[in-house]
């Protein structure tokens, strides 16, 4: 099947249920899972395991975003990704997103049959990303982020305000509304009352704009702060705060744990159609 193909079967199920994007990082560096999944044969069975858990989508990365992370060069992240992507792409029939805010590394993938760019930068980081996106006629998620935490603005507003911007960014470069998920950012220049205030602005960010909403919170330190949970026991404050942004209207949640979520979202699905 092709990227297109994918594309158009992952926008298609946004309207019918939750999906989980399952997280593949090729990276030495990743917080949670750093190390891990190098390699092909290690990133193959990664892929297969997420899966069989159930995962609508799986975003590849090679290089980590967290808090403090050292920048990757192109380069090097496209020497990582290349020879896992391709035959990944090609075993497997579910879509791809690529986690990238280069539009070399989003165009090189995107040819390899991805399906989606995953832009921690919102269009607003690589001025040739939007139109990268545009001329493969690729989905997007446009991420908000901050370069610095500001706890004393409103982060509502600030979310809204950088939406708009890459909202216009999108539109300027031809990209349709049709393929844009929008992602609060939560852990990305936030403290740990605005990423609770992001979450619970979902459904506020999905009524402003009209578009599905991306959540990624899965492991991150903010649950670690709350309940003083190490990286491996923060499955629970996950689904919780993944829960609770289904219930404001969330579509897709970007995890680690593919099997706990689907299960968790096929309960919540059989009580709320009851």
């Amino acid at each position: 099947m092709s990227g297109d193909a994918r594309l158009t079967a992952f926008l298609a199920a946004l309207a019918a249920r939750p999906l989980v994007m399952g997280i593949l990082n090729l990276t030495p560096d990743s917080f949670s899972d750093g190390g891990r999944f190098e390699g092909l044969e290690a990133a193959r069975e990664q892929a297969r395991n997420l899966s069989l858990g159930g995962a609508d989508i799986l975003d590849i990365g090679a290089e980590s975003t967290r808090p403090g992370h050292t920048p990757v060069a192109p380069d090097e992240e496209w020497r990582r990704l290349e020879p896992v992507l391709g035959p990944l792409v090609s075993e497997f029939p579910l879509p791809f997103s690529i986690d990238t805010y280069k539009a070399e590394i989003a165009r090189r993938a995107l040819a390899l049959g991805v399906s989606v760019v995953n832009d921690v930068g919102g269009l607003q980081r690589d001025p040739a990303m939007a139109e990268t996106v545009a001329r493969a006629g690729a989905g997007v998620v446009i991420m908000h982020n901050r370069e610095t935490m500001d706890r004393e603005i409103d982060i509502v507003e600030d979310l809204l305000h950088f939406f708009e911007r890459s909202l216009a960014l999108a539109d300027r470069a031809g990209i349709s509304r049709g393929k844009i998920l929008i992602d609060p950012g939560i852990g990305f220049g936030k403290s740990r009352a605005q990423n609770m205030a992001a979450l619970k602005a979902t459904g506020r960010l999905k009524a402003a704009f009209g578009l599905p909403v991306l959540i990624g919170v899965s492991r991150k330190r903010m649950f670690g702060e709350l309940l003083g949970a190490g990286v491996d026991d923060r499955l629970i404050g996950t689904l919780a705060a993944n829960l609770a942004a289904l219930a404001r209207g969330a579509n897709v949640f970007r995890v680690h744990d593919a099997a706990e979520h689907r299960a968790a979202f096929t309960v919540w699905g059989a009580i709320d159609n009851a």
